[in-house]
């Protein structure tokens, strides 16, 4: 059974765009939606952990930012002279009332400066201690107390020992154990490293409070403090755990995981800070998220069911507005088909199918034009190849019988003679090029120099010359024999008309694509009607005159009008020729330009297009 009714190519160009506007519209929305509700709950899953690790990470820099205030305190009490010498000799160290001042108003100083600090107690090794707002509750040796131990076991280093409990320590304030910290830092003897006492700065957990509880992840979500046992520093009212098993924290510095809580999914999101040891855990339930997800599936389902609706009314309506004119553009190309160039498409459309109406009118009053013009063409092109060809034809026996008499003059001792015949055998020998029209640039430039050779032979000191080419060009191939003609109008009609010696300088360089040649001498140059007349020359060469006609708004070409210049038409023919194969083998934009100053000397650039050997690649 054949589906005929489904091949395209049968369709009506109608139905045809009816049912691609549907793909265009419907499919993509429907694909749309599938696509961001399969993704959207890994995407938003990865959103909500990345942004509650950066809140977590901003909070660890606060609580750094804080416990290192601390620490700088413990530093600078640690090396006060006066705390020094109440370490070493206890009580009797501050007896004196200025000293006891100095020393009280020194340490009021931190917890003026730093609010967060609730009391500081500067303990030695004897179990006495000193302190503006903090003192011991009973007559009990301080050393024995497990945070006194504890900054002992760390040897001078700054630690965090969490919520005082059970201490015989209070402060003159009456703070409760949940509502401060305790920081502890051993003072060690530089020569010794024997504890010679303790300094004690209990932390505000309010500053902690203030940084934590302000976060909000999601709708129910809260971020807690935990220290290394996984005991709370800090965690709201309304939190769901009020302590997370170390083993869960495992020992790398962040992660996830997540557990059943009151039969509710809840995640968890840490970060350890390594300053404090302290882990900042984010903690949100996973109903969040996914009503989070509903509600994204709800606005897709809208969004789909609306662009589908739109799409399949656009595709009647757009299908109609285009399709009508094609289909009369098709009727009058029918007619042109049948042989009638004198149907025109009417309509004032500005559209992209009333353009192509206007071009297509403007195609059908060009073909006549240009049906005349193309047979103008291919006949220049034939006299052009012609023409080449009577040119460059040389008898293989003239290139056999030069090679003998270079020979017979060698074997006679006319060096000179020899020299003379081997660079004309060349030259025939690379004008031959076993009928080749695209050889060498290396030949090309052989074939020139044997030419200068020859002519510096007849002119002698009167004709100089020198040859230049960029470094990689020899390989590239160009059209055979343009320079000959070029240097030899330079020598007849600049060099020789000069006075003294003269000077041609040849230069090749290749540069976006286009190769050049630039052929400079200090002759004669020529008038500036003469260079008017050979530019336009030039121009017209390689065209049809009704293009050229047209090119130059309906002006004569300078072959078929006007009275030329004195001497104008004398050496044209060798650069018309040039520009005429070049012209028909590479296009307009190649070719020969020249700029000339009367007694000054001439410049010739010819440009053609790079073309490189089978295998190579492009400079």
């Amino acid at each position: 059974m054949k589906f005929n009714w489904f091949q395209l190519n049968n369709w009506s160009i109608r139905y045809k765009l009816i049912f691609h506007f549907l793909l265009i519209s419907t499919l993509p929305a429907l694909g749309l939606g599938v696509l961001i509700g399969w993704a959207t709950n890994e995407t938003i899953g990865k959103q909500v952990n990345a942004h509650t690790a950066q809140l977590i990470g901003n909070v660890n820099k606060s609580l750094d930012f804080y416990a290192g205030n601390i620490q700088n305190i413990s530093y600078f009490i640690a090396m006060n002279p006066e705390i020094g010498r109440f370490l070493k000799e206890g009580p009797a160290a501050l007896a004196d009332e200025q000293v006891r001042y100095r020393t009280a108003k020194f340490l009021q100083g931190f917890t003026t400066l730093y609010s967060e600090v609730a009391g500081i107690m500067v303990v030695n090794a004897d179990g006495e201690y000193f302190s503006n707002d903090m003192y011991a509750r009973s007559p009990r040796n301080l050393t024995e107390e497990g945070w006194y131990r504890e900054a002992v076991k760390a040897k001078g280093i700054f630690k965090l020992v969490g919520h005082p409990s059970q201490r015989n320590v209070t402060t003159h304030a009456n703070y409760k154990d949940s509502e401060v910290v305790s920081v502890v830092r051993a003072i060690l003897d530089p020569d010794t490293q024997q504890t010679e006492g303790v300094v004690l700065i209990d932390l505000k957990l309010r500053v902690i409070s203030e940084t934590v509880r302000d976060v909000r992840l999601g709708k129910s979500g809260y971020l807690m403090v935990v220290d290394d046992k996984g005991g709370s520093i800090y965690a709201p009212r309304n939190s769901l755990v009020g302590r997370i098993d170390q083993a869960k924290l495992a020992d790398q510095a962040s992660g996830t995981f997540s557990q059943e809580i009151d039969g509710r999914r809840v995640q968890f999101i840490y970060q350890k800070s390594p300053f404090t040891n302290w882990t900042t855990v984010g903690v949100f339930a996973m109903q969040d998220t996914v009503q989070e997800i509903k509600d994204i599936n709800l606005y897709l389902v809208t969004f789909v069911f609306i662009v589908c609706l739109l799409g399949i009314a656009a595709s009647y309506y757009l299908s109609h507005s285009i399709s009508r004119p094609i289909s009369q553009l098709a009727s009058s190309m029918r007619k042109v088909e049948e042989g009638n160039l004198n149907i025109r498409v009417a309509g004032e459309r500005r559209d992209e199918v009333g353009m192509l109406g206007r071009s297509f009118n403007k195609m059908l009053a060009q073909i006549t034009r240009l049906l005349s013009q193309v047979g103008e063409e291919q006949r220049l092109k034939r006299e052009a190849e012609l023409r080449s060809l009577q040119a460059h034809i040389q008898p293989h026996f003239l290139y056999n019988t030069l090679d003998t008499i270079q020979w017979l003059a060698r074997k006679d001792g006319a060096t000179a003679a020899a020299e003379m015949v081997e660079a004309l055998s060349r030259l025939f020998r690379i004008g031959l090029s076993k009928g080749q029209e695209m050889i060498p640039l290396s030949d090309e430039l052989d074939h020139i120099r044997s030419y200068l050779k020859i002519q510096k032979t007849r002119y002698r000191d009167k004709l100089n010359y020198s040859i230049e080419i960029e470094p990689g060009l020899e390989d590239m191939i160009v059209l055979k024999l343009v320079l000959q003609p070029l240097v030899e109008n330079a020598i007849y009609h600049g060099i020789k008309e000069r006075r003294g010696p003269g000077m041609i300088a040849i230069r090749t360089a290749a540069s976006g694509g286009i190769l050049t040649f630039t052929i400079e001498d200090n002759g004669a140059g020529m008038t500036e009607d003469r260079l008017s007349w050979l530019r336009a020359t030039l121009e017209a060469a390689g065209v049809s005159k009704d293009a050229a006609r047209a090119s130059k708004g309906e002006t004569p070409l300078p072959e078929t009008g006007g009275e030329l210049p004195r001497g104008a038409d004398t050496g044209s023919y060798g650069l018309r020729n040039v520009q005429e194969r070049i012209r028909l083998s590479f296009g307009a934009p190649y070719g020969i330009t020249i700029e000339s100053r009367e007694q000054l000397g001439t410049t010739v650039e010819l440009s053609h297009p790079v073309i490189l050997q089978k295998g190579r690649s492009g400079t």
